[in-house]
């Protein structure tokens, strides 16, 4: 009976680690959108949010039936309210991606990203596409030593947030309200998906170790 718990348990993180491909193929995407003024692409991570919201219902019913017929307790109850949690940020990097790939819809035929400010957007863009990438291994791996690294690599996207808030609040900013809010909004984005990046490793941390790093993201 054990056995087949735990077959089941390890299902769950499987599936969650393809949630976490499929939102780093919407984040990859959502990015391309943004910086061609592709309408097409913006679409297809709109309407491809559905499918994300269904594999994370998916994972919600397997973790509940765990719940309700095999009542773990201890270390595997641990392991089951966490994948709960790393689902439901998963979902909302999902979200955030859609939220890129709509400022980029709003603006075509145009581009939302000045000049000036794309090599930061485009820098902020890489660096939540790589931490969603390496979650996807640490959800496989339960890699303690990988998620504390990503905690600390997110300084790079705080960093990079600063310097796009510095650029479109320059005096020399010529580009207007319009493109400002849409830099602090993208900004704001990559931001919250890198944030929520970190918090999924940190409850992998939580699940293989049984402590909270001290970096865990509300």
């Amino acid at each position: 009976m054990r056995d087949a718990f735990h077959d089941q348990l390890e299902s769950v993180f499987v599936d969650l680690a393809g949630i976490c491909g499929r939102v780093e193929q919407a984040v990859r995407e959502a990015t391309r959108s943004l910086l061609t003024g592709d309408a097409e692409v913006a679409e297809a991570v709109i309407s491809g949010d559905a499918e994300i919201d269904r594999q994370r219902e998916e994972v919600e019913e397997a973790a509940f039936q765990l719940l309700s017929l095999q009542a773990p307790v201890a270390g595997d109850l641990r392991t089951v309210v966490a994948a709960l949690r790393m689902v439901t940020e998963l979902e909302r990097m999902g979200d955030l991606s859609v939220h890129v790939a709509k400022i980029a819809r709003l603006r075509v035929p145009g581009v939302a990203v000045p000049d000036e400010v794309r090599p930061t957007i485009e820098r902020m863009a890489t660096v939540a596409e790589d931490m969603v990438r390496r979650v996807a291994q640490i959800i496989t791996r339960r890699d303690v030593a990988a998620a504390i690294a990503l905690g600390r690599d997110d300084e790079e996207m705080d960093q990079l947030r600063r310097r796009s808030f510095s650029e479109l609040l320059a005096d020399d900013w010529q580009h207007g309200v319009e493109a400002a809010v849409d830099v602090a909004l993208l900004g704001r984005y990559y931001e919250r998906i890198a944030d929520h990046a970190v918090s999924v490793a940190n409850r992998v941390v939580f699940v293989v170790t049984g402590d909270n790093p001290h970096s865990v993201t509300a």
